[in-house]
């Protein structure tokens, strides 16, 4: 990916953050969030209550480590991954501390409409979103070069889009996040995401460009 179109998903996903803290701070986002809320509350269903029970479950910290474990052994075991499975284990840890980080310095009350499970802590930003783009996000990265078609690729993009939207649409339907943590969860992992992958590709260029270069000992 060109550096420019980089930098460009960089600073949207934290201009993207950014306003959001902004909207929340002057309460000028909480019109919006209710009438969201309203909409997608009001499609309840029992089947669907249990559906987006299960894509919470799925976004929570249990699932995400049972996620890990499995992906960082077929990552050693199978695709014989080395730097790319540091990069995957710093990119989870680095996504769980950002979010806590977070919800501290903002320390958003969540909301309390109509909610369907029962949840303590803040809501600002959602650590299920965060979670959910990192995780995804960085094993789509880490398994596309090893996907060589086309549709198979494609598929691997919906299924990781899917899995991102639904889990934070989970959060809204169940009532324990306002959209806008959703997007704030959503815009902080994929900024950590961004620079966790620019600076792992910056460090093999540079380590490629050494290896390539170094001259033997022998014929100097």
């Amino acid at each position: 990916m060109d550096s420019k179109v980089r930098f460009s998903f960089l600073l949207f996903t934290l201009v993207g953050f950014g306003s959001m803290t902004l909207l929340i701070k002057d309460n000028d986002i909480v019109h919006f969030d209710k009438v969201i809320i309203a909409f997608i509350q009001s499609l309840q269903t029992p089947f669907l209550t249990v559906t987006m029970k299960f894509f919470s479950f799925i976004g929570s910290g249990s699932s995400i480590n049972f996620i890990a474990v499995v992906s960082v052994i077929f990552l050693y075991f199978f695709l014989h991954h080395r730097l790319e499975l540091l990069l995957f284990i710093l990119v989870l840890i680095g996504s769980h501390y950002l979010f806590r980080f977070l919800k501290e310095i903002f320390q958003r009350v969540r909301p309390d409409l109509h909610r369907l499970i029962e949840i303590g802590g803040y809501s600002f930003p959602s650590g299920h979103a965060t979670n959910a783009i990192t995780v995804y996000g960085i094993l789509t990265f880490l398994l596309w070069r090893h996907i060589h078609k086309r549709m198979g690729r494609t598929l691997l993009l919906l299924f990781s889009t899917l899995m991102i939207f639904l889990i934070g649409y989970s959060r809204i339907y169940l009532g324990v996040h306002y959209p806008s943590d959703v997007l704030a969860g959503y815009f902080a992992g994929g900024f950590w995401l961004l620079i966790s992958i620019w600076c792992f590709q910056f460090t093999k260029e540079k380590i490629y460009e050494t290896n390539t270069y170094k001259i033997p000992l022998y014929l100097s």
